[in-house]
């Protein structure tokens, strides 16, 4: 088995990966530097930011003014009212007559015509924050699609290591959940906060306009929000970062669970799975739970400051109208500039939880961004001639996957063009290793490979991995017709190439049979082909890319022994004048190599042709006999 499925099979990482006692929430790396980052991303949409704040600002100008007015209406109704009650009073037709005289006072006319603009002043604050609500959704929109690019780019820079240690599903979780509820968080923020924010200012100001001590009183409960704000949100950040960790690692398990589930069926391990699921869903529920009572905490003690605010200034307010400082009008206008300036901080105090939710995806996403990449291709990258012989020699290479645990130490091996060079042994011995060195998917630690002469680490990986092909033991089909799949490595082939590459691995027989041929479409999960028929499309795929390089690791394993000796001609065929290496477990379909590599521990202990090595009688004759040895068994048995 390769280091990289081994490590993606790991014990560890199955269907135990979730066991274990409650976990402690992990602190924040760094808050403060992954606000600074969001706000940076979103800054470079300068121009729909300067939109959303002028817009704000007009909005908030808008709506500041329209408690004014009313307070402009009540004091005319209110001095209207009171200029007549005394002639009332002495008006022989009682309380009726004086009622209407009273109502002969108010100047109604001047009450509608500030109603009037009342009015207008409201509509014009409404639309005003629609146009706001636009332009900082549109900003949101493009900065989450600018980093989901930034993702999908990084992801093809990082080395095939990074996958090594990453859990699929937990990388998926971060790519999509994570992200999406980063752009989420983004939209609610921006489209809702900058409002509420203005709307402080604004009322603030219109409140020292009204009475300076009143909007003093105001303040008092400024401070108290903050602290309680801060206290709670410090508390709750750490809880909401556990939250979208055990979400992704809940997700890697029902992906790994959906992928498996034939094998979870067979081995009887339902239940297993099922107590692993429920016990990742506890600890998700738990996490959750633990954010949104914290966070959750917020928003009652900013309604309790305003609510002892709304008291203060009714006392004092009341105090002040007596002694003629103030109007009623004035009164009404403050407790109205006061209710707007109470409710956007408890408004943004409840969006404590959606920026803390936001700011713990937003630093998983920057661990991936952060991630170290591959070292970069050399400004002047070296290039074999136009036509590729094939020549590849491994000089004195060393190798290991992590620097206490050597594997490949001083290995030289030479592979003539047109060669095909079989690599065998135990499972852990560096076989797939060893190529995935000739694809620079790892750099050597100490020594070269050279492709006709030139240094692959001096070469380009684009320009070396276009002279490869690869047909692993693990099959990979996208989804999408069969013709797209086999031509994936052959830009611009047309139908005859793809057939004639179908016919040379015997897979055009069976496509036939489909019900759209050649169109049928299909995906890796639920394609409804055998595992052998999957591995004659990348062998057709292989075929018709015509590479330099053969890469065939354990490429017939899932095919019928009758399929296999026809592949097995198809290749001969195809290898001729390229190299070819070749890793397998069955000895029986490499016995024609032009020579076997025999690997155990990282070293090469034998080399030379089937006939030559048996005869040695060292380590091949052994791997050889217990093979055969084993089959003969199982023949008797039978």
């Amino acid at each position: 088995m390769s280091r990289n499925r081994a490590a993606r099979n790991h014990p560890a990482q199955g269907l135990g990966a979730a066991t274990g006692g409650p976990r402690r929430p992990d602190r924040s790396a760094d808050s403060r530097g992954t606000v600074r980052r969001v706000w940076q991303a979103i800054s470079r949409q300068r121009g729909l930011l300067v939109g959303t704040a002028v817009f704000g600002v007009a909005s908030v100008v808008l709506t500041a003014s329209g408690p004014w007015l009313l307070g402009r209406a009540t004091n005319l109704v209110v001095e209207g009212t009171l200029g007549r009650q005394p002639d009332a009073a002495r008006s022989p037709a009682g309380v009726t007559d004086g009622a209407a005289a009273a109502g002969s006072g108010i100047d109604f006319d001047a009450v509608g015509r500030v109603l009037l603009y009342a009015t207008a002043v409201y509509v014009a604050a409404g639309l005003c924050a629609v146009v706001q609500a636009w332009t900082a959704n549109l900003a949101v929109q493009r900065v989450t699609r600018q980093l989901r690019e930034d993702v999908a780019i990084k992801i093809s820079r990082v080395p095939v290591s990074y996958f090594d240690r990453q859990r699929r599903g937990e990388i998926l979780s971060r790519v999509t959940n994570d992200i999406d509820n980063l752009g989420q968080s983004l939209q609610q923020v921006f489209g809702q906060f900058v409002i509420p924010l203005f709307s402080i200012a604004g009322m603030l100001a219109a409140m020292f306009w009204i009475s300076w001590l009143l909007a003093l009183i105001a303040l008092v409960t400024a401070p108290l929000s903050l602290v309680a704000v801060t206290a709670l949100g410090k508390r709750a950040q750490p809880f909401f970062l556990e939250q979208w960790k055990q979400t992704g690692r809940l997700n890697s398990h029902i992906e790994e669970m959906y992928t498996g589930h034939a094998l979870v069926k067979v081995f009887g391990r339902d239940q297993q799975a099922m107590d692993v699921f429920m016990e990742s869903n506890d600890e998700l529920t738990g996490a959750t739970y633990r954010a949104q009572a914290v966070s959750s905490a917020i928003q009652p003690a900013m309604m309790f400051m305003s609510n002892l605010n709304y008291v203060l200034i009714a006392v004092v307010g009341g105090v002040r109208v007596a002694a003629g400082a103030l109007t009623i009008g004035d009164i009404q206008a403050f407790i109205q500039y006061s209710r707007q300036y109470s409710q956007p901080l408890a408004f943004l105090a409840s969006m404590a939880s959606t920026v803390q939710s936001g700011a713990a995806s937003a630093e998983r996403v920057f661990e991936i961004l952060d991630a170290p990449e591959e070292s970069p291709d050399p400004i002047e990258a070296n290039q074999p001639a136009s036509t590729v012989t094939g020549r590849v020699a491994f000089e004195n290479v060393s190798f290991r996957y992590t620097p206490d645990k050597p594997l490949i130490e001083n290995l030289s091996l030479t592979a003539e063009p047109g060669h095909t060079i079989a690599i065998v042994g135990p499972t852990g011995a560096g076989k797939t290793t060893l190529v995935n060195l000739l694809m620079r998917f790892y750099d050597v630690g100490e020594g070269h490979i050279t492709l006709d002469g030139v240094d692959i680490a001096t070469m380009a990986r684009a320009r070396l991995r276009s002279r490869v092909g690869m047909v692993l033991q693990d099959t990979w089909l996208f989804s999408g017709t069969i013709a797209e799949n086999i031509a994936y490595g052959a830009r611009g082939a047309t139908r005859d190439e793809i057939v004639a590459a179908a016919t040379a691995a015997h897979a055009d027989r069976f496509i036939r049979t489909l019900p759209d041929g050649y169109d049928t479409v299909i995906d890796d999960e639920d394609s409804g082909l055998s595992a052998g028929e999957k591995q004659l499309l990348t062998i057709a795929r292989a075929f018709l890319a015509r590479p330099a390089i053969l890469i065939l690791d354990e490429a017939t394993s899932s095919v019928d022994t009758r399929t296999e000796v026809l592949i097995q001609e198809a290749m001969a065929r195809l290898r001729e004048g390229r190299t070819a290496f070749v890793i397998a477990h069955r000895l029986s379909t490499i016995r024609d190599a032009d020579t076997i590599v025999v690997m155990e521990d990282g070293a090469i202990v034998e080399q030379g042709t089937h006939d030559r090595l048996v005869d040695a009688d060292g380590a091949y004759t052994r791997l050889y006999a217990a093979q055969f040895a084993d089959a003969a068994a199982r023949i008797g048995s039978d």
